[in-house]
């Protein structure tokens, strides 16, 4: 394979550009605050406006107590400045950190102060981009990194620090390899096609690109799980007017966080509230009462409601057991059960503690609840869980793919590689077979770093925070 065909994250060389700073921890009042600074001439320039130790003389990853003084050289703040030098830092160049007295007004006074001295302020994932460009890291591993700083759930957690660690990187490098190898063989071939020279095994190349599709069909299978994983489960309550669903959800999360009456169509509006479980991010939405009304806002509420069924991971039909099932609202439930497809749906019958006494009402509720009294709440959340994820084979040591655009590009690699079988099994010609394995490294190369553009790292690191 050409080398110019592709770009190693090993390969590029390790430079270092112009400095650039920005204030790395939360803005507001707090302990300390932490400025970073990484680039050419870093420690040089923010020696200029220290008051203590020649910073350009001390040895790396060692810290030093001072003042950072202003343009008058009056004193901002005292500090203490960490020193790391190239290569050995975050983003592979000279990087300084500066810990001063946490404060909206004097971080800002410290951070002027380094800009002020040639230093530019840092571009939205500015310094982790520059940490995969010096070969610090590879291109999953640095959106691990912003999976990390937004992971809501504990599994969540999990699953970046899985990828941080570089366990899917390493598994695609794997099976990439395998086709570079294919690739390198069938190509070889073409250069003595005029000599009628055999180096590809077809039967082993067909055998090793079989094994490399069940690989990435794994990894895919994955994907569900990840999603879910990662940015939550999706859980709709929905039901007639007065059914519970506000007291429900305000049970769950522990506070008051919808409106809860006794009279039907209070809540008119989808509600959204975050919810963790068992280290399981859920995204609860409470939802308007089911029915029909002339009344405009609620009537759009209701249509909301309906939009938000559809787009749900998990579906929770709550039936008020204190009032008579009609047959209405039988048809409703099943109607919702049917529409509800492979999505899970759980019926809840609420209320439990005034229920009234029905000989014969012939519905299979998963569970019978009260949230006023807590009663089968911890049931019901068991029950959420498992509902939410049984269509998933998740494990936790479960290698997830989390990313939409890793599940892209493995979906494309996978075409390829399938096209290669094709074309092996067709009888085609080397020339064609190249075709779809170039095709399938490139997508691969996309997800590690191998392949990448300047559109695929403006994507990626423009939903990154400053200062990372």
């Amino acid at each position: 394979m050409k080398k110019q065909e592709a770009t190693s994250t090993q390969q590029r060389d390790l430079t270092e550009k112009e400095p650039i700073a920005a204030i790395a921890t939360p803005v507001g009042e707090g302990g300390i605050a932490v400025i970073r600074v990484s680039g050419k001439n870093a420690i040089a320039s923010v020696n200029r406006a220290f008051k203590g130790k020649d910073l350009t003389k001390q040895e790396s990853h060692t810290v030093h107590f001072g003042n950072i003084l202003d343009q008058d050289e009056q004193v901002i703040d005292e500090v203490l400045v960490t020193l790391f030098r190239s290569p050995k830092s975050y983003t592979g160049e000279e990087t300084v950190e500066i810990s001063c007295h946490g404060g909206v007004l004097v971080t800002q006074s410290v951070l002027e102060a380094v800009l002020s001295l040639g230093v530019r302020s840092a571009e939205p994932g500015e310094f982790t981009q520059r940490a995969f460009l010096n070969g610090k890291m590879e291109l999953s591993q640095a959106e691990a990194v912003a999976d990390l700083i937004h992971a809501k759930s504990k599994k969540a957690l999990d699953a970046a620090h899985q990828q941080l660690e570089g366990q899917l990187g390493e598994h695609i490098k794997q099976f990439r390899q395998q086709i570079i190898d294919a690739t390198a063989m069938v190509e070889l071939e073409l250069d003595f096609v005029e000599e009628d020279v055999e180096f590809a095994d077809k039967e082993e190349l067909e055998r090793l690109l079989k094994e490399v599709d069940e690989e990435i069909d794994d990894l895919l299978a994955t994907y569900e799980t990840g999603r879910l994983v990662k940015h939550g489960v999706r859980t709709v309550f929905i039901g007639l007017p007065n059914a519970g669903k506000s007291t429900l959800l305000n049970t769950l999360v522990g506070k008051d966080r919808a409106i809860v009456t006794d009279i039907a169509g209070t809540t008119r509006d989808t509600i959204d509230v975050d919810w963790s479980y068992d280290g399981l991010r859920f995204k609860l939405t409470d939802t308007a009462g089911l029915r029909e009304t002339e009344d405009v806002i609620e009537a759009e509420g209701v249509k909301r409601s309906q939009e938000a069924f559809e787009k749900a991971d998990l579906a929770v039909y709550l039936k008020d057991l204190s009032q008579e099932l009609t047959t209405d609202e039988r048809e409703d439930i099943a109607t919702f059960q049917k529409n509800a497809g492979d999505t899970p749906f759980i019926l809840i019958g609420t209320k439990n503690d005034i229920a009234i006494d029905v000989e014969d009402e012939r519905m299979d509720y998963d569970l019978k609840i009260s949230a006023l009294e807590g009663e089968k709440i911890d049931a019901l959340k068991k029950l959420m869980k498992q509902r939410a994820l049984e269509n998933t084979d998740y494990n936790e040591s479960s290698l997830l793919v989390t990313s939409s655009r890793h599940r892209d590009a493995l979906q494309k690699a996978q075409q390829d590689v399938r096209g290669a079988l094709q074309a092996l099994d067709r009888g085609m010609t080397g020339d064609f077979l190249s075709i779809d394995l170039r095709s399938a490294l490139k997508n691969l190369g996309t997800i590690t770093g191998e392949i990448t553009t300047e559109d695929i790292l403006d994507s990626i690191f423009s939903r990154f925070c400053i200062g990372k």
